[in-house]
């Protein structure tokens, strides 16, 4: 019952962040039907919630529509292995987004401490490229909120904060699919 109670901060949290998800999403329709892609990284239950935002954008979320260029860079086993053992885990993300990442994309980095040394050097390699940079995080302010171009922080327990994290990205879900309805009904372009 005690952590069932503590989703509450959570979500009070989140809704006074929906406007900022929301804009997210629609931000994120825009640049994804131009052509550019989402990177998104995370460590443990955070990477698996990366992977879940991926999956949603590639696949579907509410209904039936073209797949979008999303990547989670955790998922690419080879190369999280090959580039930890050459240049070490703080750079594994980062070397990615270096090789992936092109100049308006988006890098979604999920962390409830905001400390992660491999997230916070992803959020550096991408402003160098031009790359914009959102972090989805437990408590601020934190390195993570401090590098990124953007954030939202949940502000909850860890555990509460990475339960709020899926809700966020379902947000940023409903808006991204919203815009891209809007625009492919030819109501209005990104």
């Amino acid at each position: 019952m005690g952590h069932l109670q503590q989703v509450l901060p959570a979500v009070e949290s989140l809704m006074a962040s929906a406007a900022h998800l929301a804009d997210w999403g629609v931000d994120l329709a825009g640049r994804l039907m131009a052509g550019q892609r989402l990177l998104a990284a995370g460590n443990g239950g955070s990477a698996a919630e990366a992977q879940h935002l991926t999956a949603e954008l590639v696949g579907r979320f509410d209904g039936d529509r073209e797949p979008f260029s999303a990547i989670s860079l955790h998922a690419e086993s080879s190369a999280v292995t090959a580039i930890a053992n050459d240049y070490g885990y703080e750079n594994m993300f980062a070397r990615q987004v270096q090789g992936h990442g092109r100049e308006g994309d988006v890098l979604m980095l999920l962390s409830t401490s905001g400390n992660s040394p491999n997230l916070l050097r992803a959020a550096e390699a991408a402003r160098k490229i031009g790359v914009t940079s959102w972090a989805l995080t437990g408590p601020g302010p934190n390195p993570l909120t401090a590098l990124c171009d953007d954030h939202v922080a949940v502000e909850a327990r860890s555990a509460n904060a990475q339960e709020g994290h899926l809700i966020a990205l379902h947000a940023i879900c409903r808006a991204f699919d919203s815009e891209v309805a809007r625009c492919r009904a030819g109501k209005g372009t990104p």
